[in-house]
């Protein structure tokens, strides 16, 4: 387990240690998988303490995440809906719900589904949601929000037929650009965000 993944299970542990004193076994047992690096484990584990104790922030933040981990991102979409229903002000359940929902538009099965655009649409709302309770210093929030305005960008230029569709494609580049240059005004040395913005200007120029 790489370093940054371990901080989020410790941070998921530490914050959910306090609500397992009323909870069952599950619970402990889902923890434990997720600190071992074992998500399908956890998925199991805390799928049954989340049927024998529905609704608990603490067991569908971990369940979502795993779902997460595992690939499953149809399913952790609905669980971090679920929990921003009871912590609306859980920004990193809008970032994770975020990127399972960017995942599902990027993936290739997905091409020719219709609902494509709104899990686009979805996953920027997510973000700009997560920025506006976390704060733009949160640089990881930024440069999430910005690929996903890029690959959204990139899927309606194939479908270029107007004038008009080309201007809303420039504007959606030219959000990404926006979020990348805030991540350098905090972190200035990012060579891959200096290479994102100009692969992004690179598309840009492709269109006019």
């Amino acid at each position: 387990m790489n370093y940054i993944k371990q901080t989020l299970v410790l941070l998921f542990v530490i914050s959910a240690y306090s609500g397992f004193a009323q909870s069952g076994s599950y619970d402990k047992l889902g923890m434990q998988a997720m600190m071992r690096g074992d998500y399908k484990g956890a998925v199991a584990q805390l799928a049954k303490a989340d049927t024998k104790t529905p609704n608990s922030p603490n067991v569908l933040k971990m369940l979502g995440y795993s779902y997460f981990q595992c690939g499953d991102f149809e399913n952790s979409i609905e669980t971090y809906s679920r929990l921003i229903i009871l912590k609306p002000s859980d920004y990193s359940a809008y970032y994770y719900r975020g990127k399972a929902r960017q995942n599902v538009a990027n993936d290739p099965k997905e091409s020719l589904n219709q609902m494509r655009e709104n899990f686009y649409l979805s996953a920027i709302k997510d973000f700009t949601k997560a920025i506006e309770i976390n704060g733009e210093e949160d640089t990881q929030l930024l440069q999430n929000r910005g690929l996903a305005y890029k690959d959204y960008a990139i899927y309606k230029s194939y479908k270029i037929k107007k004038k008009a569709e080309k201007e809303a494609c420039i504007a959606l580049f030219n959000n990404s650009i926006s979020d990348f240059q805030k991540v350098l005004v905090v972190q200035p040395l990012r060579k891959d965000i200096i290479s994102l913005i100009d692969y992004v200007k690179a598309q840009i120029s492709s269109l006019r």
